[in-house]
């Protein structure tokens, strides 16, 4: 009996092990990034980009006093992202922060956003946001820590945490094509985010065009470019620092 026990307990060994070594193949072979993305990470006259420890994007044009920290999407690498944190630094004047996640799973660090706001106390204003499961996992931070507003990139909450909370600007932005976070899902999301979330519908929106990581397995198809879908998604996080809205949009 004891020589079966031992045989049993060293092939549940070997079992579990395999299984992590697959997990860890699996989570660090991540999506992207497209050669766009390369391109964004290059410093120039306008922004300059830093990679170590966060991926961050300073307009020069003038000294940034707010910023927008980024989770990325679940098994995206964080480079995917490059394209639009450039983009929310050269034209909307923040400091764009792209946050690394442990085996590329922002569920291994929800807190990513706190070392970031830690790290820049010339930043006054915060927006925290994320893609798909970042979204999720930006939701957690912002319904525990003091921050301007949250932008959720084809992604909701996995609880009502902030239901409640009427004092936290949201946003909520969506592509209408999207097959991994479908329409159906952000509706069902409602209740479980503040009375005043802005809903902004990206018609022919689609999951993966919310980052520069190519095509995405069951998604469905964009009918619109992915600069057009990114410059909603600019346009939609980068309001959040400006006077929020009264009620919600769609």
């Amino acid at each position: 009996m004891a020589q079966k026990l031992r045989v049993f307990l060293i092939a549940l060994g070997v079992f579990v092990l395999l299984g992590l070594a697959g997990f860890v193949v699996w989570a660090e072979t991540p999506l992207g990034p497209m050669p766009e993305a390369l391109v964004a990470l290059e410093s120039d006259g306008r922004v300059t980009v830093d990679t170590d420890p966060w991926l961050t994007f300073t307009p020069l044009a003038a000294p940034p006093t707010e910023g927008v920290i980024i989770y990325p999407g679940g098994r995206v690498d964080e480079r995917s992202y490059a394209p639009v944190a450039r983009a929310l630094a050269e034209e909307a004047g923040l400091l764009a922060v792209i946050a690394p996640m442990p085996f590329n799973l922002a569920v291994f660090n929800p807190g990513a956003a706190a070392g970031v706001i830690a790290a820049h106390p010339e930043i006054g204003r915060w927006v925290v946001s994320g893609h798909s499961l970042g979204g999720t996992m930006a939701s957690s931070f912002a319904a525990e820590n003091d921050v301007a507003g949250l932008a959720l990139w084809a992604s909701y909450p996995a609880n009502n945490a902030l239901a409640a909370r009427s004092d936290l600007p949201v946003i909520s932005l969506y592509g209408t094509n999207d097959g991994v976070a479908t329409v159906e899902d952000i509706n069902a999301s409602r209740p479980e985010l503040p009375p005043n979330t802005i809903w902004s519908t990206i018609e022919g929106g689609n999951h993966a065009q919310f980052g520069w990581y190519g095509d995405q397995p069951g998604d469905g198809v964009a009918t619109i470019s992915r600069e057009e879908q990114q410059a909603q998604v600019v346009q939609g996080t980068a309001a959040l620092l400006q006077p929020v809205p009264v009620g919600a949009t769609e």
